[in-house]
């Protein structure tokens, strides 16, 4: 048989079924229980979405499913851990069996530690960690009465240790390092050695390096549930009856997607011409809105123009009367200094008239000392005469 006739060969119930829980699990794994769809789920197996609801009712049936393959596959690994004889050596498997469960199963811890959902029917991971403390619990409990501790705190203690090795899963299903044996050496260290008495480079006993737990990686390899085999049970009658009843079906789908396409057309027609009135309505109510708010805008920009003028004619009227105080005060020394130098021109032309006036008396003194001078040699000079005439 070549490929392609494989390719066209029909699934039998179970494998179809097998092929809608891997790709439930896979879509649950990176979108969530209400991030996926039953159309996507469909779509992927590349089936329609009465195959899916036929086989499992919903995509609640299919999560149920995975739900409770992933916690049956960690207990079991969990629980083979603590099968060892001695504490330490069983402290060192449980760390190592779930961050080996993490690693090789990285899609089920996801869907897992998001908390299953309520369509699961099978509790949370919660319940799952309380699950496997209460074993933990079984072995502190052993190790405290060896010691001399009260066993009462076993389940405190349980709590404590299956928390942090729990949530240091989560933080490594990212990171993913250092390697799974090393951070499950440094998980027994602390929880073994306190921090205290922390070993600065801790290692795994030689009964637990290089350990892999049963079962194997491949989740499809594992035992069914009771479950799983009651729903396969019940889906191989649907199929029964699903291939009784096929002819009558797809008739009828046929019927019923003509209908469903002409209501798909009104209800599109419908959806369009109430999306067009929304639209006209919302623009209409946008543009009334912009005008509204246009008018409002112009009215804070009138009033603050009107603001601003008042502003501005107070501010010329306060500097015209500035102007009009300082030329005033500027007039008022322009007549000060006017009158002053009036008043040195004044004194000026008083003592120059002063002076004038000195100097005129000073002429006629001189004038009248030159005639009484000439008086005097006139009168010198005629006696003179008068003994020259009788000579």
């Amino acid at each position: 048989m070549n490929d392609s006739s494989r390719s066209r060969r029909r699934m039998t119930g179970a494998e179809r079924r097998e092929q809608l829980i891997q790709i439930g699990r896979a879509l649950f794994a990176e979108k969530g229980f209400d991030g996926t769809s039953v159309e996507e789920i469909a779509a992927s197996a590349k089936v329609s979405k009465p195959v899916v609801y036929e086989h499992f009712g919903g995509k609640e049936g299919i999560y149920a499913v995975v739900i409770d393959r992933e916690m049956q596959r960690l207990l079991t690994l969990v629980t083979q851990a603590l099968s060892a004889s001695h504490a330490l050596v069983k402290l060192e498997r449980a760390a190592l069996a779930l961050l080996q469960y993490i690693e090789e199963s990285s899609e089920g811890f996801r869907i897992l530690v998001r908390d299953s959902h309520a369509a699961s029917g099978t509790g949370t991971f919660a319940s799952l960690i309380s699950d496997i403390a209460s074993q933990v619990e079984d072995v502190l409990a052993d190790e405290f009465k060896e010691r001399g501790y009260d066993p009462n705190l076993a389940p405190m203690y349980a709590q404590m240790l299956v928390g942090m090795t729990a949530l240091t899963g989560q933080w490594w299903l990212d990171v993913r390092k250092p390697r799974r044996e090393e951070v499950a050496a440094h998980l027994v260290n602390l929880s073994w050695n306190g921090l205290t008495g922390l070993d600065p480079n801790p290692q795994l006993t030689a009964a637990t390096r290089g350990l892999v737990l049963a079962p194997p990686a491949d989740a499809r390899t594992a035992r069914p549930t009771e479950r799983e085999l009651k729903e396969s049970e019940k889906a191989r009658e649907r199929e029964l009856k699903e291939q009784e009843k096929a002819q009558r079906e797809q008739e009828k789908a046929q019927r019923e997607q003509e209908k469903a396409r002409e209501r798909e057309l009104k209800e599109q027609e419908k959806t369009r011409e109430r999306e067009l009135k929304e639209q006209q309505k919302k623009l209409q109510r946008e543009q009334e809105k912009a005008q509204r708010d246009q008018e409002k805008a112009r009215e804070r920009e009138l009033k603050e123009q009107e603001k601003t003028r008042e502003r501005e004619l107070k501010e010329q009227q306060k500097k015209l009367q500035r102007e009009q105080e300082k030329a005033q005060r500027d007039q008022e020394k322009a007549r000060e200094r006017e009158l002053k130098e009036q008043e040195k021109t004044r004194e000026r032309e008083l003592k120059e008239q002063e002076k004038v006036q000195r100097e005129q008396e000073k002429l006629q003194r001189d004038q009248e000392k030159a005639r009484e001078r000439q008086a005097r040699k006139a009168a010198k000079g005629s006696p003179q005469q008068e003994d020259g005439d009788s000579a």
